[in-house]
């Protein structure tokens, strides 16, 4: 591991609002704050929203500015990328956010049943080879509603024309509630100051022309859950090629 690298994990770990907690850590002491983010984390009752692979933060720390009301907590593993928006968070001083790094399988060890009001998922990899690993799958939905309150609501954004499709017809299968969804956020009239936040990924694909895609919806409780067909769901071509490429013929400006 490169000394930069250690130095940062140094750094988010004398952090108060950074909790570190790889699965190792986890099992051998436990989550203190879960059932309590509220009172021991930020010192209120305000609703707890959640990212999910935050990457560098920028979505947790723009929406816990713009809502003093609500309690941001992004996830992720890579504690060299939480660092960025710690740092953010701490020189605006901002008190209602925090960083957890761990694995987002492990996202029930942290939080008790209802303690969170709402999921951001902000431009996972679509996992096109590997249901089990899609963030959106019915195997992460059954996770996700141990922790999220009755009606609360998940929002994916992505880039993925695969992931959207696949999403949206994961949800019909399973007869969840669609509260909005689009194909085309920015040209679609339906972007408001939330959901117009961009992250360091959404810019890189804005800027090699990809349409953002958002699909918001309430998750419930079955005995089974219905995992969708995707044998005829385009893959996403460009995808395929090496982040700094759309397409072998085509180079990013």
């Amino acid at each position: 591991m490169g000394k930069n690298k250690l130095k940062k994990f140094a750094e988010i770990d004398k952090m108060p609002f950074v909790f570190q907690y790889p699965r190792e850590r986890l099992l051998e002491e436990g989550f203190p704050h879960k059932g309590k983010w509220n009172d021991n984390v930020f010192g209120n009752k305000g609703r707890i929203i959640v990212e999910l692979g935050c990457g560098k933060g920028e979505y947790t720390v723009a929406l816990a500015k713009a809502d003093s009301e609500g309690n941001y907590i992004g996830v992720d593993i890579k504690g060299a990328r939480i660092w960025s928006g710690a740092r953010e968070i701490e020189a605006s001083g901002i008190r209602n956010a925090a960083f957890l790094r761990t694995e987002i399988e492990n996202i029930d060890n942290f939080f008790s049943p209802s303690e969170i009001d709402e999921i951001w998922i902000t431009f996972p990899d679509p996992q096109m080879q590997k249901t089990r690993k899609r963030l959106t799958s019915t195997r992460f939905i059954s996770l996700y509603l141990n922790i999220l309150k009755p009606g609360g609501i998940i929002h994916l954004k992505t880039d993925s024309p695969f992931l959207f499709e696949y999403t949206r017809r994961m949800i019909t299968s399973n007869d969840f509630e669609i509260i909005s969804a689009t194909d085309d956020l920015y040209g679609s009239g339906l972007a408001d100051p939330v959901s117009s936040i961009k992250t360091f990924y959404e810019s890189q694909w804005l800027s090699r022309g990809k349409k953002i895609k958002l699909i918001s919806f309430r998750p419930e409780l079955r005995e089974t859950f219905a995992e969708p067909e995707t044998d005829d769901i385009p893959r996403d071509d460009y995808r395929a090629y090496p982040r700094h490429t759309i397409s072998p013929s085509q180079p990013l400006p």
